[in-house]
């Protein structure tokens, strides 16, 4: 009993230093500056919407700060995505508008050019982060003003065979004058956490970073005259040239020289709005008439078929009922439709095991589903809080391993009439889809690390996801197990045959009727997955999780809806093999779910380039199908068990 104590409190101790370094990180608050404070930019990984595999930033031969690169530190969720922030040599002094030199590199090597042209070709992006902000820049595209975070890499001209890299930058820091008067800051996630007291608006009184804005440029500097300065030394200010002969050509033993120009200026921006300009969605018109369209239509046909399916069943049992008990019994010899197979309705199905570990697996997912979704809903994750989501849902996954153990093993107790077997019910639920997506993420992470890509998953948080795991998940299903084998065992209304009843032959197998069932989840879902695979794959903000609530709950009542009407169907052809198919009625969504995937990677991601990019696209794509087929068949299985136990409870059929 001790050792299991001992790994209890080690890894508690683990996970608050993990929370109390991956959350607080600077910037998270709100931070005050006084003019002339110097305030140094971080750098993220580099990431591109062509190649989806981030890489360090000084892996490019960037100007590097004084005392060596330092990262800073890294939640679970951020090295999961492969974030690497790190410092760098840009410095700020508040309110100081400022032209700099940072450095100039050596001659560059073979290697060097290779990289940078083959990063440049790539459209790689640099993601550089002040005071918690990702840098922003505004470009025209055929008309349109439209907002990226980050900047090139450098550039290829379309009447050129050349490169160019980008080494000037034009900053813009918008800031606002806080007076620290009447003014409470109270709010969740790294944003706003805290509460400005009395004492300290003194103190806080001075200016917020509200913007951060840059415009990137390709000089070209005369090397003999730019080593001549020392890093951080004041330099005539430049302007960005049109013509190529003036802009800094990626070639060997070119010696390339980096700059950049700061301006600060005042905004009516407050702090707490800040985040206002990177959460705006393109076409966001659009998104809310097809959200709200899409939840009008499936509403209403939902509401059709359960109201028909209502009637019918109503009417099927109130004459039934209304018959005295000889006109019963006369009755019941010439039964038809679901009331036939009443000695088969509860004949246990195939794989009862691994039937009951899926159900187990899928409450475990769908309750982290909407915990999570719930929570930033109500505005507790904040994009700032980089890693924060998906380190909430993995902390959430690992604890309602308690609620996948209960669910499993009071099923298999109800399938089985025994708890006998609850540990291997309870080890297989903690082990099934946790395996299921270790070994895709193997086999995707040693492509990552044939890449040398900042997206490979440490060896060391390897050892940590599998010791959260052993530590914490496993021991909360077994108890959730253990406490399903003292629960009430569920009571079938009927009796089962010995001998099951043949089922009839029919024209269309009943594979084609459970597939096309999930199309109308698939209804719901499709709409808002676009905006999800764009806020992942193209790199914008996905930040309408108040939509995402209420897709989520229509989509477990059409779940539940349509599992009800196919299991009633089947049972009405006199087919009571129904359990599996349950499952699969609503769990076939996942199937469109993989499939629009695939359409979205041929049509909307046109520009990923690669086998590994894809194979990287379809891994994860993969991962998010069966994580929604557990869930989505979960709802839809336990929902028809209720129903056919209430159907056949009230009926009394000797």
């Amino acid at each position: 009993m001790r050792t299991p104590m001992i790994c209890w409190a080690f890894f508690l101790l683990v996970l608050l230093g993990k929370a109390c370094n991956g959350f607080y990180l600077p910037g998270s608050y709100m931070h005050t500056y006084s003019t002339g404070d110097e305030i140094f930019a971080k750098v993220n990984s580099l990431t591109s919407i062509e190649t989806e595999l981030p890489f360090s930033y000084y892996s490019l031969p960037y100007c590097q700060p004084h005392g060596g690169v330092k990262k800073s530190a890294e939640n679970l969720g951020e090295l999961l995505m492969g974030d690497q922030i790190d410092n760098s040599p840009y410095r700020f002094r508040m309110n100081v508008n400022e032209s700099v030199y940072l450095c100039t590199t050596k001659p560059l090597s073979e290697h060097e050019v290779k990289l940078l042209k083959q990063r440049t070709r790539d459209l790689y992006q640099v993601n550089m982060i002040l005071d918690n902000l990702p840098v922003m820049r505004y470009a025209k595209q055929n008309g349109i003003d439209i907002q990226w975070t980050g900047f090139p890499v450098g550039y290829s001209p379309q009447n050129s065979n050349e490169d160019y890299i980008i080494n000037h930058l034009k900053f813009t820091v918008l800031v606002h004058e806080y007076e620290g008067s009447g003014i409470e800051v109270i709010g969740t996630g790294e944003e706003g956490m805290g509460v400005i007291s009395e004492s300290d608006k003194k103190k806080a009184s001075g200016f917020e970073i509200v913007g951060f804005v840059v415009v990137p440029c390709s000089v070209k500097y005369a090397p003999e005259e730019m080593t001549k300065h020392h890093i951080y030394d004041s330099i005539r200010p430049v302007d960005c040239p049109s013509d190529l002969d003036k802009s800094q050509i990626i070639r060997e033993q070119e010696r390339i020289s980096f700059t950049y120009v700061v301006e600060f200026v005042k905004s009516d921006i407050r702090w707490p709005s800040r985040w206002d300009a990177y959460l705006k969605m393109e076409g966001a018109r659009v998104h809310w008439f097809s959200i709200l369209n899409s939840l009008m239509v499936i509403v209403f046909l939902a509401g059709i078929v359960f109201v028909i399916f209502l009637r019918t069943v109503r009417r099927d049992l109130t004459r039934y009922e209304e018959l005295d008990k000889e006109a019963q019994a006369q009755m019941n010899e010439e039964l038809s439709g679901w009331k036939l197979v009443v000695g088969d309705v509860f004949r246990e199905p195939d794989c009862p095991k691994l039937l009951c570990v899926m159900v187990g697996d899928g409450v475990q997912i769908t309750g982290m589903a909407v915990v999570t979704i719930v929570f930033a809903a109500f505005g507790f994750m904040s994009p700032a809080s980089r890693g924060m989501l998906l380190t909430g849902m993995i902390l959430l996954y690992l604890f309602l391993g308690i609620a996948a153990g209960y669910a499993a093993v009071r099923m298999w107790t109800t399938i089985k009439g025994t708890s006998e077997g609850w540990r291997s019910i309870s080890w297989s639920v903690a082990s099934f889809f946790p395996g299921i997506v270790f070994v895709i993420l193997t086999i995707l992470n040693f492509i990552l690390w044939g890449s040398h890509s900042t997206g490979a998953i440490p060896i060391s948080l390897y050892f940590i996801l599998l010791a959260l795991w052993f530590c914490i998940s496993v021991p909360l299903t077994l108890l959730g197990g253990l406490m399903g084998t003292r629960a009430e065992a569920i009571q079938y209304p009927v009796r089962t045959n010995q001998i099951p009843r043949e089922i009839p032959a029919r024209k269309l197998p009943s594979w084609v009727l459970v597939l096309g069932a999930g199309t109308l989840p698939f209804g719901t879902l499709f709409i808002e997955l676009f905006f999800i695979l764009s806020s992942i794959w193209l790199g914008r903000f996905y930040y309408v999780f108040g939509f995402l609530l209420i897709v989520l709950l229509l989509l477990v009542v059409v779940c539940a809806e349509v599992s009800v009407v196919l299991t009633y169907m089947h049972l009405c052809v006199e087919d009571w093999r129904w359990w599996w198919k349950a499952f699969f009625a609503s769990g076939s969504v996942s199937i469109f779910v993989f499939l629009y995937s695939i359409n979205y990677l041929v049509f909307d991601l046109q520009s990923l380039s690669g086998p590994v990019s894809a194979i990287l696209y379809l891994g994860y794509s993969l991962i998010m199908a069966i994580a929604i087929m557990l869930s989505t068949g979960t709802i839809g299985l336990l929902t028809s068990f209720y129903f056919v136990h209430y159907l056949f409870s009230s009926v009394k059929i000797d």
